[in-house]
């Protein structure tokens, strides 16, 4: 079990984030928020998907004006993301977010940070302070050494918490995030030994979902094993039902997220194989779609690991040449013709 660094509790409407309480999955819409129908659609899929907060961009006047509409819409609480204008967070906190995030190298005027203080107390809306490696202007010189990197990220989160801790508001969520992996780490490990805010985990690196889930779950996982990080987001350049599958799956591995489907564990295949193993696995994890089930479902292809993993699974198909062994928690139950797999194994799915 993952020992999780200690937090304070933040509230973001109905969702409570710190360390006594669940990792929680974040992502943000990728349609313009003045399109409330695509927008509120968009909120709505996210929330089917597992996602628990999702955050909006709010750029202009008219964006605060949908935004508003939006939260009447939907049930997962929204998040206004606030870049450059002190006047948009507080009409997104007039309107009802439940969390707005701050970029410190875009607002730094004190009074306009006081503010968006005093109106995010007198609502109850908690505030991320969201340090990007790319919006700090001392970082855009091409001669910046990584290590100069991360001090200059630390020394900006350290200069606007004090502005908030100077007004007594302490529901804040802090994050720092780099496109470069060990940066990112790196920040978060420090942050997390100075203060005792909830950190948000994230890595810039919005490539494709192929490409920017390896990183994601590199650095993520990192921090999420050493017991760093109270809510993430892994971004992507597109769809953000993959931003949030993605995560589920990051928490899954590490023991923290009850998985509510089926796991389907596959051999690798070898040579040892007398049977077109994967073709086998595709047809079982199809199968396995329309099945609720938090159970862990296993498809091999030999006698090397067949018995182990049939010993750690639920279900296991051990399966030969034209016939397949039945597994039910490490115990063979019975001998089936090859034809007749997929049949019993949902028939044994329904008895468990």
């Amino acid at each position: 079990m993952i020992k999780r660094r200690k937090t304070i509790t933040v509230k973001a409407g109905s969702v409570k984030i710190g360390s006594a309480w669940p990792v929680v999955i974040q992502s943000m819409t990728k349609v313009p928020t003045v399109d409330l129908a695509r927008c509120v659609r968009q909120v709505n899929k996210l929330a089917q998907a597992g996602c628990q907060l999702v955050r909006v961009a709010v750029p202009t006047r008219a964006d605060t004006a949908a935004f508003a509409k939006i939260i009447q819409k939907v049930a997962v609480p929204l998040i206004a993301d606030i870049h450059f204008s002190a006047r948009r967070a507080i009409e997104a906190i007039e309107a009802g977010a439940a969390k707005i995030r701050l970029n410190p190298g875009n607002i730094k005027d004190r009074e306009s940070i006081h503010r968006i203080i005093d109106a995010a107390k007198m609502h109850k809306v908690a505030i991320r302070i969201g340090i990007n490696e790319a919006s700090i202007r001392d970082l855009r010189a091409q001669d910046v050494s990584p290590s100069k990197r991360t001090a200059l990220m630390l020394k900006e989160m350290k200069k606007y918490v004090r502005l908030f801790e100077e007004r007594s508001f302490t529901q804040l969520v802090l994050s720092a995030k780099s496109s470069d992996t060990w940066r990112t780490i790196e920040i978060n490990r420090i942050i997390a030994e100075t203060c005792d805010y909830p950190i948000h985990l994230g890595l810039t690196h919005a490539g494709l979902p192929e490409d920017a889930q390896v990183p994601s779950a590199i650095t993520l996982g990192a921090l999420l094993a050493e017991g760093i990080g109270d809510t993430i987001r892994v971004s992507v350049a597109g769809d953000p039902i993959e931003e949030t599958r993605i995560a589920k799956q990051i928490l899954i591995a590490l023991g923290l997220h009850k998985c509510s489907r089926p796991e389907l564990i596959v051999c690798p295949t070898c040579a040892r194989a007398q049977t077109d193993v994967i073709k086998l696995a595709r047809r079982v994890k199809n199968a396995l779609k329309g099945v609720d089930k938090p159970l862990r479902v296993a498809v091999m292809g030999c006698i090397v690991n067949g018995p182990g993993e049939a010993a750690d699974a639920d279900l296991a198909v051990c399966a030969g040449k034209s016939k397949a062994y039945l597994y039910r928690k490490g115990r063979r139950i019975s001998i089936v013709p090859e034809g007749k797999i997929i049949p019993r194994l949902l028939k044994e799915l329904k008895n468990l």
